[in-house]
């Protein structure tokens, strides 16, 4: 170790020198160091102003980074980077969730999960197989083990950006989203894998934390708040509707509802904002 250090103190270090200018390509602005005026750009610490060319308008937003690149040719571009704020649509939507069609909206928009756990099922059991047969903790074990993990790591992680996916189609097209508060507990006692696969709570959550982001309104309604029974148009509660009914006529006013979007429509009247 001393002799290692020796060598490094020794050493004869050369004078600084200037690195040439073709080694970079790129010149980025934070926030500052330049202004921006029509179609010229004034850098702060040259003192100069440089006229570009400026293919299409962007939005009042603040500028939030700019970049100038040069090509290998030598000619230069530049890249600016601004605050998106989505344009507000005025759609409201109440979200209905279920087992047969993963989410029912008010104005009968159906979306249907893929079920990932579903489709990577085979392999999770071979997998589990295949890591049964190995001996405990030994090294064909962890290696088998790793593989399991593997995949489900895979399903999750599909899983995960069909939601993130999803919630940005639903926070573009809607400016309040109002969905259901499910005991998903309950939920798993009675239908067991497949509330797991479908994921209601990662999904509200994303969907929740996607509203935020894009400024829109996301709303609950109230766990015992009934939606299903009660009839959208005059409010009659049809406490003789049974879970295999998909479709059924009010009594009351003789309106024939879809199950689902009905369970939709109460939940936007409850749990819409005012």
């Amino acid at each position: 170790i001393r002799d290692r250090k020796a060598g490094k103190t020794k050493r004869k270090v050369g004078r600084p020198k200037i690195k040439p200018n073709h080694k970079y390509n790129s010149l980025t602005f934070t926030q500052a160091g330049f202004k921006i005026e029509g179609n010229r750009l004034r850098i702060n610490c040259l003192g100069k102003s440089f006229t570009f060319w400026k293919h299409r308008d962007w939005t009042g937003n603040p500028i939030k980074t700019v970049t100038i690149k040069r090509d290998s040719v030598g000619d230069y571009s530049l890249y600016l980077s601004c605050e998106d704020c989505e344009l507000l649509t005025g759609n409201v939507a109440g979200a209905d969730f279920g087992c047969k069609t993963f989410l029912t909206l008010s104005d009968n928009t159906r979306i249907t999960s893929p079920e990932f756990y579903k489709q990577g099922l085979n392999a999770i059991r071979s997998a589990n197989k295949a890591l049964s047969c190995k001996q405990y903790l030994s090294s064909g074990w962890f290696r088998a083990k790793r593989h399991l993990c593997r995949i489900h790591k895979k399903v999750a992680n599909r899983r995960r950006d069909w939601f993130f996916k999803l919630a940005l189609r639903l926070v573009r097209k809607y400016d309040t989203i109002v969905i259901e508060t499910l005991n998903l507990e309950g939920m798993k006692r009675l239908w067991g894998r497949k509330i797991s696969d479908i994921a209601f709570g990662e999904f509200a959550l994303i969907l929740q934390w996607t509203c935020a982001k894009y400024g829109k309104t996301f709303a609950q309604a109230g766990r015992w708040t009934a939606t299903t029974k009660p009839c959208s148009v005059c409010g009659h509660h049809n406490g003789d509707l049974t879970l295999s009914e998909r479709q059924w006529t009010c009594p009351d006013c003789g309106f024939h509802h879809d199950r689902d979007i009905n369970a939709a429509i109460n939940i936007l009247q409850v749990g819409a904002p005012a």
